[in-house]
């Protein structure tokens, strides 16, 4: 699973070094790195420019295939805020993920390509986070491929309520389990 960060957060996140716990302790392997540069998080406007975060996603995917050892493995977005937004728009691309999962993620911000992502996608959405979860509600409507939304109860839009994370990564780690171990090729 590659993870995109969304707007104020790296891959030292400890939310995202969370999931890729529950990932790993499940067999599956996880990649966190950081879409923009130092330099680059210092321009606000990039954390919101999803076609960037996108192409550097698809760069990413493309290296890590390139990598002997994960030449044949299938390959899934986590993504949340922006990232969410820039796994999606990742997903659209030819040879792109075959899996997806937005945790509190901004979809919406993806909407030019929402119509052609072809990941297998599950939005996460936190039951007290109302706004965002109208926005994937309006972008789970543009979807095409296999997708649901899951709304954890209880949950804010950065899931720190107790036992809201650990559901969320749950809830991920069996997306991913279904839909990556059982792709073609594989």
């Amino acid at each position: 699973m590659v993870f995109a960060h969304g707007s104020g957060s790296s891959r030292h996140s400890p939310r995202k070094r969370y999931v890729a716990g529950v990932l790993n302790d499940a067999g599956l392997g996880t990649l966190l790195f950081d879409l923009l540069t130092p330099e680059e998080e210092l321009d606000r406007a990039n954390v919101f420019d999803i076609g960037l975060l996108a192409r550097r996603l698809v760069e990413v995917t493309g290296w890590l295939r390139a990598q002997p050892r994960a030449a044949q493995a299938a390959v899934g977005y986590f993504g949340a805020s922006t990232g969410a937004a820039a796994a999606l728009w990742a997903a659209a691309e030819p040879g792109a993920g075959t899996a997806a999962v937005s945790r509190g993620g901004r979809p919406d911000l993806a909407r030019p390509r929402l119509a052609a992502v072809t990941a297998a996608t599950l939005l996460i959405v936190g039951g007290h986070d109302e706004v965002v979860l109208d926005l994937n509600r309006r972008a789970q409507a543009e979807l095409r491929c296999e997708n649901d939304l899951t709304v954890v109860p209880g949950a804010t839009h950065l899931f720190q309520e107790p036992g809201t994370l650990d559901a969320a990564a749950g809830l991920a780690r069996d997306w991913f389990i279904s839909h990556l171990t059982h792709s073609p090729g594989r």
